[in-house]
């Protein structure tokens, strides 16, 4: 896949908070209606849905600049309605324009050039991870959770960057800096220096 295969309009999901990056997960749980009929509309067309932080202290629900595609790669339609769906993070894109529309969602106009290098395999060559873990370790530690390490450590660089970013507890503005890094090994430094400031916070 190249950039020309994406498509030129994209229905987006405003979530502040939510991080969806290239080759990661993303687990949702769609119940307000003009989603349902967003992920009924993906379906039919390409399978993509664009994930974008909103502005939390911004009027009128002002979308950062920067987001990321993912294609629905699992659908189960729960009882009540509800839709459970998985995203594969596939490319960042720029927000070129938000289109004006008839559907109860909103749609943008992606600029995919800028990031054409995530759809390809990528390698964290770079990645300082044992200086990372050890950070990684002291951040856990500090937050009652147990892990096995073991089993961590032998997991792909950028799965681990990747999944660390999108569930730790950041502020929007800091999980928009970790999508907006330019390479994974960025990524993880930046990871790696939210964390210190975390747990520098925690020992003052």
């Amino acid at each position: 896949m190249t950039t020309t295969d994406l498509p030129q309009s994209l229905p987006i999901f405003p979530l502040t908070g939510a991080l969806l990056l290239p080759h990661a997960q993303l687990p949702l749980n769609i119940f307000e209606p003009r989603y349902v009929e967003m992920v009924d509309d993906a379906l039919r067309e390409h399978r993509m849905v664009g994930m974008v932080q909103t502005h939390p202290c911004a009027e009128g629900c002002r979308l950062y600049d920067v987001g990321c595609a993912g294609r629905i790669i699992s659908f189960e339609e729960a009882e009540d309605g509800r839709y459970l769906i998985t995203l594969l993070g596939l490319s960042r894109f720029r927000i070129q324009e938000e289109l004006k529309c008839n559907s109860l969602y909103r749609r943008v106009v992606p600029d995919w050039k800028e990031f054409s290098r995530d759809l390809e395999s990528t390698c964290c060559f770079g990645f300082k991870k044992d200086d990372f873990f050890q950070v990684l370790k002291a951040y856990f530690q500090q937050q009652g959770i147990e892990m096995h390490w073991d089993i961590l450590y032998e997991a792909p660089d950028e799965k681990i960057i990747s999944a660390l970013s999108m569930i730790c507890p950041f502020e929007p503005n800091e999980k928009q800096a970790l999508l907006e890094a330019p390479c994974c090994e960025a990524r993880g430094e930046i990871l790696k220096a939210m964390l210190e400031i975390e747990i520098h916070k925690k020992t003052i």
